[in-house]
């Protein structure tokens, strides 16, 4: 169905399509079930300490002001995550600032945070609350003078409306955003989260979202201290502002972050490193180039507990998650699976 509407919704500019499918969701009118398959139960994981249907996940950027989050999930998701939100509404950068190169399945985007703040988010969830396990990315205002405190102000807004929280260092359309990446200043920050919970009794899970231009002798650091401050886990990866000399698409140095296909060896290259460098032990969310079954499958079995897609929706439309469930139980029968926990990590 999607490949007849995909030309049209193609000859849109990327963000007008943005917004007509945001649109179109707030309807909320998908029958529950059109969008399971049968024997999904081989594809239940334990995420964060919570039980999954699946490991599918849409992952932050496209429902940004958490408008349809619950639209989302009748997609077939296994769990849903909106953001990046900022303590205070920002339009984010100049317009146009999403482009599609077509020839290589990718995106490229500079939106910036463009979202409409905590207190109208958090009034958004709690008018409407979750039908399934809900993510919620966090991050500083471009104008903050302390991107520490706007960190610290989300978390303390929008932990009670979330089942876990992203913190995003990661983005390459914030300035200074990756200098988080830095051992002293991600232990500021991760010092500062952990007091704040203190504080305000916040169990939900923290995971952080990571570069993948990020250089091997920062994994260790990283690492340590993760630890350190016992976050629940990683997303692997954000967008790259690298790699674009293998590029086909005319549009390929417009100024922003790539996602697609450009990135899946990328952030699958970093995700083994953290596999193997913390023996498993640590949660690891894969994102980067998955658009099929065996995309996600490649994540899980390099280290990913689960994994993340947008821009392989925006290729393959609303029905991918559904073709991605039935490739992995077909892909676990072939390789004499019962669960596709039992994955994680083989090829790492």
């Amino acid at each position: 169905m999607f490949s007849i509407f995909k030309p049209y919704i193609f000859s849109l500019d990327p963000e007008v399509a943005h917004e007509l499918a945001i649109k179109s969701l707030k309807f909320n009118v998908l029958p529950k079930n059109l969008f399971s398959v049968e024997k999904e139960e081989v594809l239940e994981i334990n995420l964060l300490g919570e039980k999954l249907p699946n490991p599918i996940g849409l992952a932050a950027g496209f429902d940004k002001s958490a408008e349809v989050y619950n639209s989302l999930f009748k997609l077939g998701y296994g769990f849903v995550e909106v953001g990046t939100i900022t303590p205070k509404r920002q339009l984010g950068n100049p317009k146009p600032r999403i482009f599609r190169l077509e020839k290589d399945e990718a995106l490229i985007n500079r939106l910036g945070f463009n979202n409409h703040g905590s207190e109208i988010v958090s009034q958004r969830i709690q008018r409407n609350l979750p039908n399934g396990f809900l993510g919620i990315n966090i991050g500083p205002n471009k104008d903050s003078k302390n991107k520490e405190e706007d960190y610290y102000l989300c978390l303390s807004k929008l932990a009670s409306y979330a089942s876990y929280l992203t913190i995003n260092i990661s983005s390459p359309n914030t300035e200074g955003l990756r200098d988080f990446h830095d051992q002293k200043a991600l232990e500021k920050l991760l010092s500062g989260i952990n007091k704040i919970k203190k504080e305000s009794n916040i169990k939900k899970p923290i995971v952080i979202k990571l570069s993948p231009d990020i250089q091997d002798r920062e994994i260790s650091n990283i690492i340590e201290l993760i630890t350190k401050f016992r976050i629940d886990g990683i997303i692997i990866s954000n967008t790259t502002d690298s790699n674009r000399d293998s590029l086909s698409d005319a549009r390929k140095n417009e100024k922003g972050g790539l996602s697609g296909k450009p990135l899946k060896n990328l952030s699958t290259s970093l995700i083994k490193k953290f596999y193997r460098e913390t023996k498993g032990k640590l949660e690891i969310i894969g994102v980067g180039g998955i658009d099929s079954g065996q995309a996600a499958f490649e994540k899980i079995c390099a280290g990913a507990n689960a994994v993340q897609l947008y821009t392989g929706m925006v290729y393959k439309g609303p029905g991918v998650v559904k073709d991605m469930k039935k490739e992995l139980i077909s892909i676990l029968k072939k390789e004499n699976l019962k669960n596709i926990s039992e994955a994680v990590g083989i090829n790492a």
